[in-house]
């Protein structure tokens, strides 16, 4: 297997009609230009299956081409939000399409092997009902991935606050893992126990004022239970009626009271909730990768099955009935998209017929009413062929 195949980011879905030769090469048929002659035969170009499907009227098959232009679109960038989320969670990363596997395959190999899922998308239905099938299912794996992104980035913020609180100077952090029964008073009717974080500058000032920061504060109680590369953390014992009154002129003095009332319930319920967080943002990571590796698989699988509807539609818009169409798709080598289009044009552009005049740089300029008007109504990027760019 040729390893342009694993290498290439870029595909081109191609279909001709089946007795088109390139212009170019008067003894090859198409598909032995595609294979040896594109790019110098340094693309790897495979059959592209694409079953026939139940063709209503032209106004319809005009219809169907705008919706499944929209749900192309749409599931295209669903898969590239699910990419982003498996590269945020170091998933795969940039290849996820290379390391996830389609249908128990590597993405390369799905699309050379490409199979219509006849048992899920009935060849029985119209065009139209298996659009909607392909949609409403789309439109559910984005919604479920979405919700459950949604819900570990919660968690996540979460263990981050967590990991603030049990981290950070003395002035924010939790001090469930620092403070001991020994450092307050406890039980007593009147008196109680408050905790102040000083700034190091203020040390001298604060235990030279904080006996005067409010009436009946217990003389010479203040003590220093931690300290950091910012902060001490004092404890000082006082009358439980001025408690307020001290926080208050502290804080004037740029000193920092700490909310805190003793509890050895407490204590162990502070100590739970990092340790928590962190398992719930850990399980919930864990179902985010299995729910968009999953989800990528069957999106990818939903935007092939839409791309395939869309290449039969637009072949029937532009070659007419009955459908007779040479599929393929092109893994192109890395660089080589804008040269592996301009060869197609130059070999295959005659098939616009008298539908369209061109200038001296080959773009169109002037359109006339047939079967090609209906594509071009529908394809602001009119092409004399049906081709579409993949880039993974």
């Amino acid at each position: 297997m040729s390893t342009t195949l694993y290498t290439a980011n870029d595909f081109i879905l191609l279909s001709l009609p089946r007795n088109a030769a390139p212009a170019n090469s008067s003894n090859s048929s198409a598909d032995s230009w595609l294979q040896n002659e594109l790019i110098g035969g340094r693309a790897f170009v495979s059959d592209f299956q694409i079953p026939e499907f139940k063709i209503g009227s032209l106004d319809s098959l005009i219809v169907q081409s705008e919706e499944l232009a929209k749900a192309d679109n749409q599931i295209g960038s669903s898969i590239g939000k699910i990419v982003e989320i498996l590269t945020s969670l170091n998933e795969s990363g940039s290849n996820a399409y290379k390391t996830v596997p389609i249908n128990n395959v590597p993405v390369p190999e799905y699309l050379e092997n490409f199979q219509w899922m006849t048992r899920k998308f009935r060849l029985d239905k119209s065009i139209e009902e298996l659009m909607k099938l392909i949609t409403d299912e789309s439109t559910q794996l984005d919604s479920d991935v979405r919700a459950t992104s949604t819900n570990y980035n919660n968690a996540k913020t979460n263990l981050a606050t967590a990991e603030r609180k049990k981290t950070g100077d003395l002035s924010i952090r939790s001090l469930h893992d620092i403070v001991k029964p020994e450092h307050f008073i406890l039980n007593s009717e009147y008196l109680t126990t408050v905790l102040i974080a000083v700034p190091k500058s203020l040390k001298s000032n604060f235990e030279k004022t904080y006996e005067t920061l409010a009436k009946n504060v217990v003389p010479g109680s203040a003590g220093i239970i931690s300290q950091d590369s910012e902060y001490i953390l004092y404890n000082v014992h006082l009358f439980k009626k001025s408690v307020q009154d001290f926080n208050a002129a502290a804080r004037e003095k740029k000193f920092t009271p700490r909310e805190f009332d003793y509890s050895e319930e407490l204590i162990d319920q502070l100590k739970q909730e990092h340790d928590s967080a962190a398992h719930l943002e850990q399980s919930l990571r864990s179902q985010l990768v299995r729910l968009a590796k999953a989800a990528y698989a069957d999106s990818f699988i939903n935007w092939f099955h839409t791309k395939a509807l869309r290449v039969f539609v637009e072949s029937v818009l532009r070659y007419g009935l009955p459908p007779d169409f040479n599929t393929k798709i092109i893994a192109v080598p890395p660089k080589n998209l804008s040269k592996c289009k301009a060869e197609l044009t130059e070999a295959f552009g005659y098939l616009s017929g008298n539908a369209f005049a061109r200038n001296k740089q080959g773009k169109i300029v002037k359109e006339d009413a047939s079967l090609h008007q209906y594509a071009a109504l529908v394809d602001t990027e009119y092409e004399p062929f049906v081709i579409y760019t993949i880039s993974l």
